[in-house]
């Protein structure tokens, strides 16, 4: 199913590409929204299928990315927009599902502990407490770092997009270098017909002018014969 917004030529795969990344992205959303209910097996069993719609989400973003590559350059700006705004939301999705997945209370049951001496709870004490806010402070730096990653990411193919646009910009820019060109060697070559053909009515226009000279000449002397018989009769 295209979208009904893009009628870009060369784009129809990857919006189909996207209307199903879309499904699969409603579809984690949902699971990963009941994860925090369960514990347990539940919970390993919710986990093991977000992981799986994550990877194929994952499978339809490298599909999306062959496609993008093969758009035509003016359409390629909006459609990179789009494909990192999927990436994104799936990024966040990952970093979601790995806290979720970090959450060994809820995913052992009360068979799980923080303290070494075998504590739980409210009861733990201290260390208890000690632990669960070293646990928070690594998820956060984690979550902090996964947030760097993908401005890094986003920076690289905001550079590589770049790239390519500046490629294609030469190109065309080389073609019509060549477009001038060929169109001063072809004006220089006018130029140079005209020149002769110039030089050539020139010499025509002298020679008519020569032409006519002789030809009045011719005319006056016979005029001039003329008059002297008829004269030399009459005398």
């Amino acid at each position: 199913m295209s979208n009904p917004l893009d009628a870009d030529v060369g784009t129809e795969r990857f919006s189909d590409y996207e209307a199903e990344l879309k499904l699969v992205q409603a579809d984690l959303a949902q699971k990963l929204d009941q994860i925090p209910e369960l514990s347990g097996e539940p919970r390993k069993a919710a986990i093991s299928a977000a992981e799986r719609a994550l990877e194929e989400a994952d499978e339809l973003l490298g599909q999306m990315r062959l496609e993008k590559a093969n758009i035509p350059t003016p359409h390629r700006t909006k459609i990179n927009t789009r494909f990192r705004n999927h990436e994104s939301d799936v990024d966040t999705s990952k970093r979601r599902l790995r806290s979720l997945s970090d959450d060994r209370a809820a995913l052992f049951g009360s068979r799980y502990t923080d303290d070494p001496s075998g504590a739980s709870g409210a009861g733990g004490g201290p260390n208890s407490d000690r632990h669960l806010e070293q646990r928070q402070q690594l998820l956060a730096g984690t979550d902090r770092l996964d947030r760097s990653t993908q401005r890094l990411k986003a920076s690289q193919a905001l550079a590589n997009e770049t790239e390519s646009i500046g490629a294609s910009t030469l190109a065309d820019l080389h073609v019509q270098r060549q477009t001038i060109q060929h169109t001063h060697d072809r004006l220089l070559e006018s130029e140079g017909y005209v020149d002769r053909s110039v030089k050539t009515l020139r010499g025509m226009a002298r020679r008519m002018a020569t032409n006519r000279i002789i030809t009045i000449s011719i005319i006056t002397i016979l005029v001039l014969l003329i008059i002297a018989v008829i004269f030399s009769k009459f005398r």
